[in-house]
């Protein structure tokens, strides 16, 4: 069936097979289609090239075209992971943000724990025992506790 549908197509099944991929990328967004997908294109590429050529038989193909995927995946999942630094590395992390700022004591630290409010939030504070009103800086975060201590 694989070789009946080839034939009848020629080169341009691997051009259908890649734009194919191309379409299933914006249905299942991932970027990992897409690398298969100009592997799948590069292979139609050398197939429009040496179609007439005797050893271009379909087994043939499909070896190239699975090894054009895998140097295209491995080659985009370089390129993917070398372009995911973020101009905002603490975006999702709200209280490792905090790190540094200084607030005032709302609650007493007895025994450990006490709580400060920080903008329109209060957090859970976790340090030496103070009394209310005490200035502090956050030293660390760790989930939804901070650790502080006096300023």
């Amino acid at each position: 069936m694989i070789a009946r549908v080839v034939l009848e197509l020629g080169p341009w099944s691997w051009w259908v097979l890649g734009l194919v991929l191309l379409a299933a990328e914006l249905v299942l967004p991932g970027v990992f289609l897409v690398w298969i997908a100009l592997a799948a294109l590069a292979t139609g590429i050398l197939s429009l090239l040496l179609w007439e050529a005797s050893f271009w038989i379909w087994q043939v193909q499909f070896v190239v075209f699975a090894l054009l995927s895998v140097i295209a995946v491995l080659i985009g999942r370089r390129f993917v992971s070398s372009s995911k630094t973020s101009d905002e590395p603490l975006l999702n992390r709200r209280g490792e943000s905090l790190v540094g700022r200084t607030a005032v004591l709302e609650q007493p630290i007895a025994e450990g724990r006490g709580r400060v409010r920080l903008d329109d939030t209060t957090w859970a504070v976790e340090g030496p025992d103070l009394p209310v009103g005490t200035r502090v800086r956050i030293v660390a975060s760790s989930g939804r506790h901070l650790t502080v201590e006096r300023a």
